[in-house]
């Protein structure tokens, strides 16, 4: 009599009820499969952090004396995908129970049902025992009415005990302090270096390549940096709570090309491969707090994506899927440009972000958002490409987080079931939080012009946006502002606003 139960990529959690002790009638069996490496183009980065995390962790749970079948991406015997490998491993112990727990990808969890049921085996699903709100609880929440995260936020503070005084208000008085955490930074205090140490996983890039996986961005297999153990993943999360927090509030919307990740913490492909506990991550921020060795602002701030941000967006992915993944409400249909696979424009923004994207395989929220996605929305690119690059270039980039902040957040995609308004913005915004525009070819200042210094992109295809969907947005209040803006300026400035957007648009793949 043997369960066979099967671990995923992203389920690398130590502390899950099944690991508590060695059983011998249980085999765990995890696998590296062309269907998940295939299924969108990964960063190279991506996928080898995530298979080096997962040999080191069954190599973790056989020291433990757990009994594990791992099939490496060049196996001979590998058949590369869940359903015909979950059969081939079944047929080998005689399988007579089949156990896992839930995938948090839709699209996973269709192609494990199927698997169970050509199994044929009596099976179980559990809990994940990740994530601080359970998918339950979520369908409770999450019914037809999404509820806005703010509520859904204190909501979560409240459940969970977490920066409430006695009386169950939250401690300083507010529940976040947004207006307080959008400075600009001035370059000192200086940023902490990139949080991870380099692994060398040459051997593991061969053998990537001599299965024929095709990958994005730069693989640095000599020195991959990454967390591939809790050990590593906890060491920089100790890293992040010393030298990062003090600072994370007041700049975490701040982006420089001096700094790759400033004072954020680096932490999500940790969590998004459940090395570490979203818990263990907001108590480590509170107690520094409680600590006195950081304000409540940047505490807070830090906690609201955690325990906010991180939870709703799940609660809205599983609530709307399948079909949020068709959204397109401004109907967007151009091509992304080629440069967002190659860094080679002339926006120094989008130049950084893209090229430390492609490099790293990381860029903090802020440039995801308001650089590379708020082009895109601009621009009317359409959300099913939007939404593949950012799968792929990110390691932390698994579908049910990175598809309600891409296709909702970013592009708006959805209609505004996350956003109340789109996250569109001009240069002004990004001069305002980085040093980007400085040393940019295009003028951050101007809309149009065809002498001098040519004018920023980012102005003329903000003013065409709002117009193109000026039926949707004009009556909503927190866009009444650029709109009456836009009524006050003279004929010709707004025609040839329209006019540099035009020509803009006819040629993305030159800007």
């Amino acid at each position: 009599m043997t369960t066979l139960r099967l671990i995923l990529g992203d389920q690398l959690n130590a502390a899950h009820s099944w690991f508590r002790s060695p059983r011998p009638d249980v085999l765990y069996v995890m696998m590296e499969v062309r269907s998940e490496t295939d299924y969108v183009r990964h960063h190279a980065q991506k996928v080898l952090a995530i298979f080096a995390a997962m040999r080191a962790f069954a190599a973790a749970l056989q020291a433990a004396g757990h009994r594990v079948r791992y099939l490496k991406i060049g196996d001979t015997d590998n058949r590369q995908s869940f359903a015909a490998n979950l059969a081939l491993v079944a047929g080998e112990c005689g399988a007579t129970r089949f156990e896992r727990m839930e995938a948090d990808e839709w699209r996973v969890e269709g192609l494990l049902d199927e698997s169970a049921q050509a199994l044929a085996l009596p099976h179980e699903v559990f809990s994940s025992e990740h994530f601080l709100a359970e998918r339950a609880e979520l369908a409770r929440r999450f019914t037809a009415k999404v509820p806005r995260m703010e509520f859904f936020y204190r909501d979560m503070r409240r459940r969970h005990r977490i920066l409430l005084d006695a009386e169950d208000s939250p401690v300083g008085g507010v529940w976040n302090f947004d207006a307080q955490n959008r400075e600009k930074w001035p370059g000192d205090p200086p940023a902490p270096e990139w949080p991870w140490a380099g692994h060398d996983l040459t051997a593991l890039w061969g053998e990537i390549t001599a299965a024929g996986v095709e990958t994005i961005g730069a693989p640095h297999a000599g020195r991959v940096r990454w967390p591939l153990t809790r050990r590593e993943a906890r060491a920089g999360l100790a890293r992040f709570i010393e030298h990062a927090l003090p600072w994370f509030g007041p700049y975490q919307d701040a982006m420089s090309t001096r700094s790759t990740t400033l004072f954020h913490s680096g932490l999500s492909f940790a969590l998004n491969v459940k090395l570490l506990h979203p818990r263990e991550v907001i108590d480590a921020a509170v107690a520094a707090w409680q600590l006195g060795k950081v304000e409540l602002a940047s505490c807070e701030g830090f906690v609201r994506q955690i325990l906010g941000w991180r939870e709703f967006v799940r609660g809205v992915y599983w609530a709307r899927m399948p079909s949020y993944a068709q959204g397109n409400a401004l109907d967007a249909h151009r091509p992304l440009p080629a440069w967002y696979w190659t860094g080679e424009t002339k926006m120094n923004c989008l130049h950084h972000a893209v090229s430390q994207s492609l490099d790293s395989a990381y860029a903090h929220h802020i440039q995801r958002l308001m650089i590379t996605g708020n082009f895109a929305l601009l621009a009317g690119c359409d959300p099913d490409e939007v939404d593949a690059w950012y799968l792929g270039i990110y390691t932390d980039a698994f579908e049910w987080v990175e598809m309600p902040n891409t296709r909702g957040m970013s592009q708006f995609a959805d209609g505004g079931v996350i956003a109340s308004k789109p996250y569109a913005g001009a240069a002004s915004y990004i001069g305002k939080q980085s040093d980007y525009c400085k040393t940019c070819t295009y003028d951050p200042k101007r809309r149009h012009g065809a002498s001098g210094r040519p004018a920023c992109p980012f102005n003329s295809l903000y003013w065409d946006f709002l117009l193109r969907h000026e039926a949707r947005f004009a009556r909503n209040p927190r866009m009444a502002m650029p709109y009456k803006a836009w009524a006050k300026m003279d004929e010709g400035e707004r025609a040839a606003t329209l006019a540099q957007a035009m020509d803009y648009l006819g040629k993305l793949d030159a800007l």
